[in-house]
């Protein structure tokens, strides 16, 4: 059997069930072609459909065939082909701005076909079924990978940036909407979609799915009655021109809206009372227009615009991943390191196990991390074993590299017999679990010389002209003491046992797993693994190890990996963290989530190297904040900051040698970084605007070295909506005072009248020294890196 003939890969069933249950108007057959479903509406790719008829024309008899223009149809007419509509039309039921409700979507009226039998003997469709455009072209819908081939991908309650390019002929204004289905194909929330810059025809929105599962979502555009109407009758009364006309289509408009099933009582007599006074000509001209003008009747066409020639896009899938997925601090250690002991008898060290590593569980949860992330904690081989340093001769007692997989002992479904047994693991990953944290396991698809795999399975490795197998490369680096995977020679068999690994670990309690190099592999066994464990086990959590190019990482993004490790690393000074970080959070957000490590065992940057202390606070501030993901690799609490001479890696490497640490004697002696660490991440915590990746704005700052961004996000708190916003001001450079004059865009602040002073200025609080200043659109700060190099402030809101 061939890979083409094993079962459907990530996403097939993901998009057959979306469209199983989209009941949105069936698309055209250019470039986003679908079958169309007979369950859903019939309008066609040009259809458009009104809320309120034509601007233009009354409405229509029930028992006739209403003017087609300006507003014309292509729903399909009586099932008998009279060309006549039902008497009762159907409409659509709109929400409330942000509404969340749980319905089936109802169809939308519609009128009789343009072009039917009775019109001309020809019973073919007008327009054509395989038109692009709709009525209202609607293009460049995000999130939207690939074509939609790909979901978006979310987490519950994470607010979702929607854009589109929506626009149409002539000067008619218009309109767009952003509607998110639940996994039932349920609408349950509806948003009018703000203009973006003038001239560019893009509209923007926020949707937030509340839960786990297969959501989908659709941009509507529609003429706004309302507004095209308003837009000419104030010009025209207002210089005596076609005033009586003007009027006349106010009544049309607003006795149409009246009618319309989904106003209240008293939004329908409003309507009436302004269509009646559009016509009273008893009434000055003054007062009759601002009877069509004023803010009640305003505000209810906010809430529900009067919208006509309606047009869907097709609908976009979004996957909606459990919070871990997306949000988490990781905190990185060696489990034999942890509790190791000198053997002064022998001269050597004895490794630690699964039993004294307790201890480094409760030290990271105490810092407030959510994952304990471990490195291979499986057999080491002996065959090529690096010593200290990555030197290529070993000693009878170095230990070896974790990811030179396999021994004698066992390979991947074995634990080394140094850190225990299985019943001690599983006691390990309960203690985890009763301290609110997850323990991630490393998978690397590797195997030592020793590994089993090499002599039951050579067909798994790649084996070089002169019958030796092909060890891992990266020039001028060499891994000896490592053979990489070949999937192309026995891939079915390679990925059995891969995913028989996978669920092996599941089944002790592991359901997040770090993946070693798995830019190394190819993306279609990436993309079938994670599938296939997602559907047995949906909780299961990828996190992609992967330093390589952006096509690569992006890749894996949309093969299933739900976060990845990413360039943050090297991105030091401010034009590289702003220019990152507006990539990350709407450029590449659609798939790709970045986990913003501070530090690895591999890498040891050289602002780390030589910043001090103040880059070691620098950094955390920064990948605390600006990610939802974050991760410190043990050590980093201590300010290690020696490397390997002439490298960006650690002296005295933990990939090669045990390394105890006397981690609460540092805090006793008032030199660790835990404090601090246990600080940022109380404030991720306590504020749900660093929960979202998207919602970031970088602000400007007059210093070369000072960064400045802001995150907003509202959410509900005993009933009540409650607005949360973070802003960030980090000086970069550890070795200078800087100060700068920081220049806020309000609008991204979200600020209401009640958040600001009688003078036009609001409160920040510092998160971190507990300061409180008054701010506005430019403010003054000085920061000291020796004293404390960022400013984490709050807006204090509701200040009046």
């Amino acid at each position: 059997m061939t890979p083409d003939e094993w079962p459907p890969l990530r996403f097939e069933r993901f998009i057959a069930n979306v469209r199983s249950v989209s009941q949105q108007n069936p698309q055209p057959t250019g470039h986003y072609a679908r079958t169309n479903d007979p369950q859903e509406p019939t309008s066609q790719a040009g259809s458009a459909q009104p809320d309120v008829g034509s601007r233009l024309n009354a409405p229509a008899p029930s028992t006739g065939v209403p003017d087609v223009s300006p507003s014309f149809q292509r729903d399909h007419a009586a099932a008998d082909g009279s060309g006549h509509q039902p008497e009762e039309q159907p409409r659509v039921d709109l929400l409330e701005e942000g509404d969340v409700v749980d319905r089936e979507p109802t169809e939308q009226h519609g009128t009789a076909e343009l072009g039917s039998e009775s019109d001309s003997g020809d019973s073919s469709e007008f327009p054509s079924a395989d038109l692009v455009y709709g009525r209202i072209p609607i293009t460049d819908v995000s999130p939207v990978v690939e074509g939609g081939r790909f979901p978006a991908t979310a987490i519950p309650g994470e607010d979702i940036r929607v854009s589109a390019t929506v626009f149409r002929e002539g000067h008619d204004s218009l309109g767009a909407s952003a509607v998110l289905y639940d996994p039932q194909g349920h609408e349950v929330q509806r948003v009018t979609m703000t203009p973006g810059a003038p001239g560019t025809d893009r509209f923007h929105a926020v949707l937030r799915p509340l839960a786990e599962g297969h959501w989908s979502f659709a941009v509507e555009g529609w003429s706004d009655l309302y507004d095209t109407w308003l837009h000419a009758a104030e010009i025209k009364i207002g210089v005596g021109q076609d005033v009586e006309l003007m009027f006349k289509e106010g009544q049309l408009l607003f006795e149409a809206a009246s009618k319309e099933s989904s106003r209240s009582a008293a939004e329908a007599q409003a309507f009436e009372d302004a269509a009646a006074r559009m016509v009273d000509t008893g009434l000055p001209v003054e007062a009759r227009l601002a009877a069509g003008t004023s803010a009640e009747i305003k505000a209810y066409v906010s809430e529900r615009p009067l919208r006509d020639l309606l047009t869907s896009s097709q609908r976009f899938p979004i996957e909606v991943e459990r919070e871990a997925a997306g949000r988490g601090a990781w905190y990185e250690f060696f489990p034999r390191s942890e509790g190791a002991t000198w053997d002064a008898e022998a001269g050597r060290w004895i490794s630690g196990n699964f039993t004294t590593a307790v201890e480094a569980l409760d030290r990271a949860a105490a810092m407030g991390f959510d994952v304990a992330y471990l490195p291979p904690i499986h057999p080491i081989g002996r065959n090529h074993r690096k010593g200290p340093n990555n030197s290529l001769e070993a000693g009878p007692q170095d230990p070896g590299s974790p990811w030179a997989i396999g021994s004698a002992e066992g390979g991947h479904d074995t634990i080394h017999p140094d850190l225990g047994t299985f019943e001690d693991f599983d006691k390990f990953v309960a203690h985890a679990h009763e301290l609110g944290m997850e323990v991630a396991l490393d998978l690397a698809l590797q195997a030592s010389p020793d590994h089993p795999w090499v002599a039951e399975h050579p067909q798994w490795f790649t084996t070089r002209a002169d019958g030796s197998i092909a060890y891992a490369e990266n020039p001028p680096k060499k891994y000896q003491d490592i053979y990489p995977l070949n999937f192309d020679n026995d891939p079915q068999g390679l990925a059995r046992e891969v995913l028989r690994v996978v669920e092996l670990w599941i089944s002790h309690g592991v359901d997040i797993f770090r993946v070693d190099n798995p830019h190394t592999k190819p993306l279609w066994f990436w993309e079938w693994l994670i599938a296939r464990v997602r559907e047995e086990h949906p909780n299961t959590v990828f996190l992609a190890e992967a330093f390589t190019r952006p096509a690569m990482m992006q890749g894996l993004a949309k093969a299933g990996f739900q976060q990845s490790y990413s360039y943050f690393t090297w991105r030091n000074t401010k034009e590289e963290i702003e220019e990152y970080l507006e990539e990350v959070s709407h450029e590449t957000s659609s798939a790709y989530r970045p986990n913003f490590f501070v530090n690895t065992p591999d890498i040891l940057t050289e602002y780390l190297q030589f910043g001090g202390p103040a880059a070691f606070k620098v950094r955390a501030a920064l990948a605390s904040t600006a990610s939802p993901l974050w991760g410190v690799y043990a050590g980093y609490e201590l300010f290690e900051h020696v490397a390997r001479p002439g490298a960006e890696e650690y002296m005295d490497n933990e990939k090669f040698e045990l390394r105890p640490r006397d981690f609460q004697g540092a805090v006793d002696r008032g030199e660790s970084l835990a404090p601090y660490i246990t600080r940022l991440n109380e404030i991720r915590r306590d504020h749900p605007a660093l929960g979202d990746l998207q919602n970031l704005t970088v602000q400007s700052t007059t210093d070369s070295a000072i960064v400045a961004y802001s995150k907003t996000k509202t959410v509900e708190r005993d009933g009540h909506e409650v607005k949360d916003t973070v802003i960030v001001v980090i000086n970069t450079d550890t070795h200078a005072t800087r100060e700068a004059t920081v220049w806020l865009d309000l609008d991204s602040l979200d600020l209401g009248d009640h958040d600001f002073n009688e003078d036009g200025s609001f409160w920040v609080d510092d998160l971190i020294s507990g300061a409180s200043w008054k701010w506005g659109t430019h403010n003054y700060v000085r920061l000291d890196p020796y004293i404390e190099p960022a400013h984490i402030l709050n807006i204090r809101r509701n200040v009046k």
